[in-house]
C-alpha cells in the first residue's frame, strides 16, 4: 500500500513527459533513488533496482534526453504539492517559502559549471575553499504531525559558466527568476537569511504581491519618516524630504524601556522568555517602510530581523524566521539519503578546467560547443530536480502515512517518537523493505492485464461478446 501511495503521487508527472517510455524511465530514476543505499551516482540506481548492466547507458541516455521538460516538470511538481498537501504551513493564509544556497563538492575537470567556491561556515568540517557547483535552492514549509519539514521544489546552478559577456545577473537576480519559474498562482512570504537582505529581492517580490523575511547585519542602517513641515509656514523649495532622521537598526536594542516581553514562538524552544521590540523605518535601497523586529534572545543574543509586511506582528515574523533552518536540514537529508546531488557526468569535448579557475566564459565558444555546455547543465539540473522530488515524496508518505511507514519499517532500531513524523530516512527504509513484495504484485497484475487484453483482442477476432 506504501508503494501504491507513492505510485499515485508519481503519475501526476507524467504531463512533464513527451512520451510513456520517458515517464517510465523517470519513475524508474524516482524509485531507485529513494530505496537505494550508496549514493555513487547512477550506478546506485542500477544496484538498487537490479537492473540489467545495459540500462545504465539508457539511464545516462535518460537525463540528457530532451524528451523530458524540466520547466514542466518543476511546474508540475509545484501543482502537485500546492494541491494535495493539505498541511502545508501558512501565515495569514500566505505559504512560507524558505531558499537559500548550497555549495556541492565536485572534482571534475570536464564538467561544466565547476569552480573554486569559498564556504563561509563556523564549522570546522567543512573546506574553506572547493571545487564545485555553486546552486541556489527553494523550499515550502509544510507541518507533519508536529514536525516542519521544508518540502523542496526546485534547485539550479546559478554560476559557473557565462554565456554572454553582456550577462551581468546577480544571484539576486537569479533567486527571483527561480521563484517566478515556479509559477505560483498565490502570494507567499519568503524567508532567507541576511545574504538576500537586498533592493533586489525585496522589489522582486513585491512586483508579484510577495514579502520577505529576512535577517539584517549589525551595521545597517534606516531612516525615520521625515517629519513634516508646520501648516503655518510655507512650503520650502526644493524637493520634498524623503528621509528623516539616520538611526542604526541595532541601537535600537539600548533603549530597554521599550521592549516587550513573550513566550519564545521560535520552533523546539519551550520555557524561554525573549524580549523583542518593533519599529517601521524607511529602508533606503527600496524607500519604503519596511518592519524591523530587534529580538533580545536569552542564549543567541541579539538578532536583527527584517519583514516587509508593515501588518505581520513581530511574533510571528520571529517564529517565520525561526523556521528557516528547516532547508539546512532538508539539504543535509537531499545529500545524505537521497543523494541529490550525486552526479558525475562529465563532457568528453570539454576543454579541462584549471584548478584555480573562476567562472568559464563561453561567448568567444562555438555554438557547437556552447549547446553541449547547455545539454550537460541540463542533465544536472534533472538530476537535482528527480532528486528533489524523491525528497518531497518521502515527506509527503511521511505527513499523511505516518502509520503505514512504521508498520513497513520492520527494525526495532528506531523508536516510535509520538507527535513526531518519520525521517526521510525512516520513509526510505520502509519504502525499501516492501519494494520485493511490491514488485512481485506489479508483476502477477502486468501478466493479468496482458491476459486481459489477450482475451479482448482474441474475442474481437471471434466476433464474441467480451461479458462472455
Amino acid at each position: 500500500m506504501l508503494w501504491i501511495h507513492w505510485w499515485n503521487l508519481v503519475c501526476h508527472l507524467q504531463s512533464a513527459c513527451a512520451r510513456t517510455r520517458t515517464f517510465l524511465w523517470m519513475s524508474l530514476c524516482l524509485a531507485g533513488m529513494t530505496v537505494r543505499k550508496d549514493r555513487l551516482g547512477v550506478t546506485s540506481i542500477v544496484r538498487a533496482l537490479g537492473l540489467e548492466p545495459a540500462c545504465y547507458d539508457r539511464l545516462l541516455d535518460f537525463f540528457h534526453s530532451s524528451a523530458l521538460d524540466l520547466d514542466k516538470l518543476t511546474g508540475a511538481w509545484c501543482a502537485l504539492v500546492f494541491r494535495l498537501n493539505s498541511g502545508m504551513l501558512r501565515v495569514y493564509g500566505r505559504p512560507v517559502l524558505v531558499g537559500d544556497g548550497i555549495k556541492v563538492a565536485k572534482a571534475g575537470r570536464k564538467m561544466p559549471g565547476v569552480k573554486k567556491l569559498h564556504q563561509e561556515s563556523e564549522s570546522n568540517n567543512k573546506a574553506e575553499y572547493i571545487f564545485g557547483h555553486s546552486c541556489q535552492a527553494v523550499a515550502v514549509l509544510t507541518q507533519a504531525l508536529s514536525s516542519v519539514f521544508a518540502l523542496p521544489l526546485a534547485c539550479r546552478i546559478h554560476e559557473g559558466t557565462v554565456f554572454s559577456n553582456r550577462d551581468h545577473r546577480t544571484l539576486l537576480d537569479k533567486m527571483i527568476l527561480l521563484l517566478d519559474s515556479l509559477r505560483l498562482e498565490q502570494p507567499f512570504y519568503f524567508v532567507a537569511d541576511a545574504y538576500y537582505a537586498s533592493g533586489k529581492i525585496v522589489r522582486g517580490l513585491l512586483a508579484h504581491g510577495n514579502h520577505l523575511v529576512t535577517r539584517v547585519k549589525s551595521n545597517s542602517v534606516a531612516f525615520f519618516p521625515p517629519t513634516p513641515p508646520p501648516p503655518h509656514r510655507p512650503r520650502p523649495k526644493g524637493r520634498p524630504t524623503k528621509y528623516g532622521k539616520k538611526i542604526k537598526v541595532a541601537a535600537l536594542s539600548q533603549d530597554a524601556n521599550r521592549f516587550q516581553e513573550a513566550p519564545s514562538p521560535v520552533y523546539g524552544e519551550k520555557g524561554v522568555t525573549l524580549q523583542f521590540r518593533t519599529a517601521d523605518l524607511l529602508w533606503r535601497p527600496v524607500g519604503i517602510l519596511v518592519r524591523f523586529v530587534v529580538v533580545l534572545h536569552p542564549v543567541r543574543g541579539t538578532i536583527l530581523l527584517m519583514c516587509t509586511d508593515l501588518t505581520l506582528p513581530p511574533l510571528d515574523i520571529i517564529r517565520i524566521y525561526g523556521l528557516r533552518f528547516k532547508i539546512e536540514v532538508s539539504f543535509k537529508q537531499a545529500i545524505h539519503v537521497v543523494g541529490a546531488y550525486a552526479y558525475h557526468f562529465w563532457m568528453a569535448a570539454m576543454t579541462p578546467i584549471r584548478r584555480v579557475s573562476g567562472n568559464q566564459y563561453l561567448h568567444r565558444k562555438s555554438k557547437d560547443y556552447r549547446t553541449a555546455v547547455r545539454r550537460k547543465i541540463a542533465a544536472y539540473h534533472c538530476h537535482m530536480q528527480l532528486g528533489l522530488i524523491a525528497q518531497g515524496l518521502l515527506q509527503i508518505l511521511s505527513a499523511t502515512q505516518a502509520k503505514l511507514v512504521w508498520r513497513s519499517f520492520g527494525s526495532w532500531i528506531r523508536t516510535v517518537r509520538p507527535g513526531l513524523a518519520p525521517s526521510e530516512q525512516v520513509v526510505a527504509v520502509a519504502l525499501r523493505n516492501t519494494l520485493p513484495e511490491f514488485l512481485g504484485t506489479a508483476a502477477q497484475a502486468s501478466i493479468l492485464v496482458k491476459f486481459i487484453r489477450d482475451r479482448i483482442d482474441v474475442s474481437r477476432t471471434e466476433g464474441t461478446s467480451l461479458a462472455a
